[in-house]
């Protein structure tokens, strides 16, 4: 090892050290015993096998055997795979430290729903053999290797393995080997994913759905030059949404809401190979391969996703009869703001929201994720940008902090509600006209935009229901 390795591996155990007395990261507390069973066991594995990337650390808890794995191999490309959120925290914070590049948290378990194939994994986790190429089936490549760093102990996992996991791995390698100097046993095992669709899981099942078995329209997407998954790039933005008039849905409660009540608003059901199938055949099945799957899940989920057909936007017209109530006219620029603004107007019942043209587009994958169904619930209009924003029908109401205390003053029957852009703000017609504020504690400068939005909503709706004593909770309103 280089000195500059040697230096990053010390300050990873002083990390290690001082964080071990607020989380209980490891049980070794001696110094010889962590350099001994923790890191040179760690690197011994480099003396039997190096490691294909890119390569998860599976169940790596303080980063073991991944750190010094990484430290000692920086050209690898190291996946941290740690579902405990306080130590997959610790890793992050170790990553940041020692300022190494090309190495990365998965704070979840590796199952069928890992978002990729890699070319290996290693662990010290204490499942058994078995259990654990269950788990990995899916997201191991063909060709791909299988580490454990097992005590002398494994025989009969090793055999129960060849039994249930002949069809999908082959043993490779088994080394036994002491950690020099000490009488501490240990076997590194590998196995070999072999080639086929063959993913076993206990007992021989396929972890995969056979898409033969699948009654509707299956469309299997290997290429990114497919002009199906071309689409599914372009509508992960606002161009490509209004282009194609389609947008992706994330999330598993907007997902199987908008297939119970909007079916009709369905135009694809997005996996990956080992994803499971839509709930019923009317939906087409797009099955991606797990990377091009990475590339449109972009938020992340490592579930199904839901293509839809965005409905309509009318272009809102002031002299067109304007409807009872609200009409929310919203220009924010954040995707995630104009989200939270559309759920609040579908849960305290405004008539419509007019998207001026600054405004992000509703089926952003951020937006459409902050809204939830509410997206299908309130009518959805487009508007003009907030500077020539003005009505000669009704009046518009702008929400800033020099205006009259919500309460204070009543609604009008119909009336446009305003909202400024993120940091500027309103347009000097609007600053000058009918304004409301929010009623805050002294030295409180401002709420975020949507926020305001939703109380000024929340107010007006209880003016407008004086009998009503509480908002009905609706899927819109709940968190």
């Amino acid at each position: 090892m280089e000195t500059g390795a040697i230096d990053r591996l010390w300050r990873y155990h002083r990390m290690l050290r001082e964080a071990n007395l607020r989380l209980n990261l490891t049980r070794i507390h001696n110094f010889e015993n962590m350099v001994l069973k923790h890191y040179v066991d760690s690197l011994l594995v480099l003396r039997f096998a190096e490691l294909p990337s890119p390569i998860i650390d599976m169940g790596s808890g303080p980063g073991l055997p991944g750190i010094p794995l990484k430290i000692a191999r920086p050209g690898v490309r190291m996946i941290l795979a740690e579902p405990r959120g306080a130590r997959a925290e610790f890793l992050r914070e170790v990553i940041g430290e020692l300022g190494l590049e090309g190495v990365e948290v998965y704070a979840h378990k590796v199952g069928a729903d890992y978002p990729e194939q890699v070319a290996s994994v290693i662990t010290r986790a204490v499942a058994t053999i078995p259990e654990t190429l269950d788990r990995v089936a899916g997201c191991l490549s063909p060709g791909g290797k299988m580490l454990f760093m097992k005590g002398p102990g494994c025989d009969d996992e090793i055999a129960e393995a060849n039994r249930t996991h002949a069809e999908a791995f082959r043993l490779l390698n088994d080394h036994a080997y002491a950690i020099p100097g000490t009488d501490h046993l240990r076997r590194l095992v590998v196995y070999e994913r072999l080639e086929g669709d063959v993913l076993p899981t206990r007992g021989g099942r396929s972890t995969a759905v056979p898409a033969e078995s699948f009654a509707g329209e299956v469309r299997e997407i290997a290429s990114p030059s497919n002009p199906t998954f071309r689409v599914l790039k372009s509508v992960l933005g606002g161009p490509g949404i209004r282009e194609h008039g389609e947008a992706i849905l994330a999330g598993s409660r907007i997902r199987d809401e908008v297939v119970d009540r909007y079916s009709d608003r369905v135009a694809g059901w997005i996996t990956d190979a080992d994803g499971p199938p839509p709930p019923n055949a009317s939906i087409p099945w797009l099955r991606l391969s797990a990377p091009l799957f990475k590339e449109v899940d972009v938020s992340g989920t490592h579930s199904p996703l839901l293509l839809v057909k965005v409905p309509a936007m009318e272009t809102w017209d002031d002299a067109a009869p304007w409807p009872d109530g609200c009409t929310l006219f919203v220009p924010f620029q954040d995707p995630e703001n104009v989200g939270a603004v559309i759920r609040s107007a579908a849960a305290f019942g405004a008539a419509r929201v007019v998207l001026l043209k600054e405004a992000a587009h509703p089926f952003h994958p951020r937006s459409s994720r902050a809204a939830g169904p509410a997206l299908f619930q309130v009518a959805i209009q487009r508007g003009p940008r907030l500077a020539d924003l003005r009505s000669a029908a009704v009046p518009l109401i702008a929400m800033d902090t020099t205006g009259t205390e919500l309460s204070e003053a009543p609604f009008p029957d119909r009336f446009g509600l305003v909202v400024g852009v993120e940091g500027p703000g309103l347009p000097p017609h609007l600053r000058a006209g009918n304004r409301r504020r929010i009623a805050m504690q002294p030295g409180v400068e401002s709420l975020n935009a949507a926020a305001a939005a939703a109380v000024a909503l929340y107010v007006w709706s209880r003016s407008a229901r004086p009998g009503e004593h509480q908002i009905t909770s609706s899927p819109a309103s709940a968190p």
